[in-house]
């Protein structure tokens, strides 16, 4: 990789070199709340984490009061690229220069370049992060250190990793848009509710392990059925509302004499503490389940 695409900006302030070396070591002030270790001396480690999408573990490699601070990014976690590392091994340097009345700051992501997958939100998030709330933080003493929501978006739309699985049988569309909508012939549990209507309510319960509320949003006999998750508890993860606000989508095409069905669970993705149980618990009940009460007619007890 050619080291001068190393993404770099800078800006200029009336404060003297020491305040703003002291606002640089002052993270959480300008960077995120969401971090744990101290920031502020050589040799420190830390940890900065941001739900999903971003972790990484930093340590101070260089600490020169009122000239230059380098940070060495040890460890890394994105869940937007295929590289989730991508990251680590990178220095983000911050050098500090006396340009006549004017105190010059230059932040450069040493290894941070366009080939990676990463670069485009990164770029942006650090741009306004450097530009805008470090900046902030030195002229005005406060900055703006919560997640920037443009860049996690941006992030989120380039993760397509939710979980898919499909399968293919000899019944009609018509067929198996009436078994999807039997929801308690296949998903086992306790369902309450009206499942086969457009607008309607319904909840899943296992008892102790997981509970949802879903709202049928799409009702196309014979094409497509979704489901808006609209409240979640899971029991056996550290955030219980992972399942909330995400979408459980059935697409239903014929292909000559077959039928396909193609289920996704937008927004189940990989970074989700629960998707290993989840997707293979979709799995069974997607692919064994419903497909057995689409081929056969009758409903399916569970499968564990």
């Amino acid at each position: 990789m050619r080291t001068n695409q190393n993404y770099s900006t800078s800006f200029a302030v009336d404060q003297s070199p020491r305040i703003v070396f002291a606002a640089i070591n002052n993270v959480r002030g300008w960077w995120s709340e969401e971090i744990e270790g101290r920031t502020d001396r050589a040799g420190a480690e830390w940890t900065y984490r941001y739900k999903d999408v971003h972790q990484c573990k930093m340590k101070i490699a260089e600490f020169i009061p009122g000239q230059k601070v380098v940070w060495l990014i040890v460890d890394n976690h994105f869940n937007f690229t295929k590289d989730k590392t991508e990251w680590k091994g990178t220095r983000a340097i911050f050098e500090i220069s006396k340009k006549g009345k004017k105190t010059e700051v230059r932040f450069t992501h040493q290894g941070l370049v366009p080939q990676y997958e990463c670069f485009d939100v990164c770029s942006d998030a650090w741009g306004s992060y450097i530009k805008g709330s470090l900046r902030n933080l030195i002229i005005k003493g406060k900055g703006q250190p919560n997640p920037l929501e443009k860049a996690v978006t941006k992030a989120r739309k380039m993760s397509s990793q939710d979980y898919t699985t499909s399968f293919t049988v000899g019944q009609t569309p018509k067929g198996v848009f009436d078994a999807i909508n039997n929801v308690r012939g296949w998903w086992s549990g306790e369902v309450e509710g009206n499942t086969d209507k457009l607008g309607a309510e319904f909840t899943y319960c296992v008892p102790d392990a997981h509970r949802s509320k879903q709202k049928v949003t799409a009702f196309v006999p014979g094409k497509k059925v979704a489901w808006h998750v609209s409240d979640a508890q899971l029991g056996f993860v550290k955030d219980k509302g992972e399942w909330k606000g995400t979408d459980i989508v059935f697409d239903i095409a014929k292909h000559g004499d077959k039928t396909e069905v193609r289920f996704t669970h937008k927004g189940l993705v990989p970074a989700y503490e629960c998707y290993s149980a989840c997707s293979n618990a979709w799995g069974m009940l997607i692919n064994g389940n419903l497909r057995k009460l689409i081929t056969t007619g009758k409903p399916q007890p569970s499968p564990w």
